[in-house]
């Protein structure tokens, strides 16, 4: 079998991965060693390509995971075909493993690594992880909302004064995962990355208020045809619960079904 080759990266690594990021994404480990292992046996059965990052990042190898020991205590798994790269990979003190099965992504950190032997040939081998992160994000159809009669974002805020300040920002979009809000440009200094709204409020045409509480994660200037510019907010829900998605998506597709029937002249 072809050994996978080992590389350094010339340019930057892609952002920090989620396993390094606990705070965010703490909801996605696995501490179940059963699970564990189901997900370590699901990648040595599929033969899933393997980055494994080391030296704080600046060098990473591809392999792929090739068996568990009897005693399910380690994984073996390919080395590189740079003797070199594997020789650092071994001085490492922890090496992070991320990868995708089934469009789910898998990452998980192994300590000090040794060489093995495998089927005759030469082999890495680590621990099994206390813990590993499953990260599957749940896909959501976004609802375009009513540009003539928007839905309106309350979204707590706080002067200068300290007073209290509630702002009324329209909807572009709505989905189970978020909102797309429309601010104006000079807004932007009231939206930067992360931040945390509590409590807001959308009113949901025969549904209800949906309170929530929101996190921005992106915005970017947008210029429509007819040369009007705002800013758009991209907006995650955090800890939504069920019977509020519930709402959302009885809304969605109300709305939905609504344009259809208008489209085929039903209505």
């Amino acid at each position: 079998m072809a050994q996978p080759e080992a590389q350094e990266p010339s340019e930057p690594l892609p952002p920090l991965l989620e396993l390094e990021q606990p705070d965010d994404y703490s909801r996605y480990l696995l501490h179940s060693r059963t699970e564990i292992l189901a997900v370590l046996r699901s990648l040595i059965q599929k033969g899933a390509m393997v980055t494994v990052y080391f030296d704080g990042g600046k060098s990473f190898l591809l392999t792929s995971l090739l068996a568990l020991s009897a005693d399910n205590s380690e994984i073996v798994f390919d080395p590189s075909s740079d003797p070199e790269m594997n020789q650092r990979a071994l001085r490492a003190d922890r090496l992070i493993f991320t990868t995708m099965i089934d469009r789910v992504k898998v990452q998980f950190s192994l300590g000090k690594l040794e060489e093995a032997r495998f089927e005759g040939r030469p082999a890495l081998r680590g621990g099994v992880p206390a813990t590993l992160l499953r990260l599957q994000r749940r896909e959501y159809f976004r609802l375009s909302t009513p540009i003539a009669n928007p839905l309106k974002c309350q979204l707590p805020m706080t002067r200068a004064d300290g007073s209290a300040l509630a702002l009324d920002i329209p909807l572009l979009d709505i989905s189970g995962g978020g909102v797309g809000l429309m601010a104006a440009q000079e807004q932007e200094v009231l939206f930067p990355t992360e931040a945390i709204f509590a409590e807001t409020r959308i009113a949901l045409p025969d549904e209800g208020v949906l309170v929530s509480t929101l996190r921005v994660r992106n915005t970017f200037d947008v210029v429509t045809r007819s040369g009007t510019r705002y800013l758009r907010v991209g907006c995650e829900f955090v800890d939504l619960p069920g019977s509020r998605l519930t709402m959302i998506q009885r809304y969605i597709t109300r709305i939905e079904r609504e344009r259809k029937a208008r489209l085929n002249g039903l209505t």
